[in-house]
């Protein structure tokens, strides 16, 4: 059976993976010089944070879908 403790753990893993991807990327835009590099740069970024939020979204829903479901 898995614990609360398991659970959050293996959401903070994906979600820490996104934010270090978020960093590398706003780093990556911050110091290229090309253009279109930039652009392209700023919307992975703006991609990989529409995931990140989608991903917290999902598991707020499902804790709150617990929740309702043990009242």
């Amino acid at each position: 059976m898995t614990t609360n403790s398991q659970r959050q753990e293996e959401q903070e893993s994906p979600v820490s993976s996104l934010n270090a991807a978020i960093e590398a990327t706003n780093h990556a835009e911050r110091v290229s010089n090309i253009p279109p590099v930039k652009a392209g740069l700023a919307s992975a970024g703006t991609l990989l944070t529409t995931i990140r939020v989608s991903f917290l979204l999902v598991h707020v829903s499902r804790l709150l879908a617990n929740v309702h479901r043990t009242r």
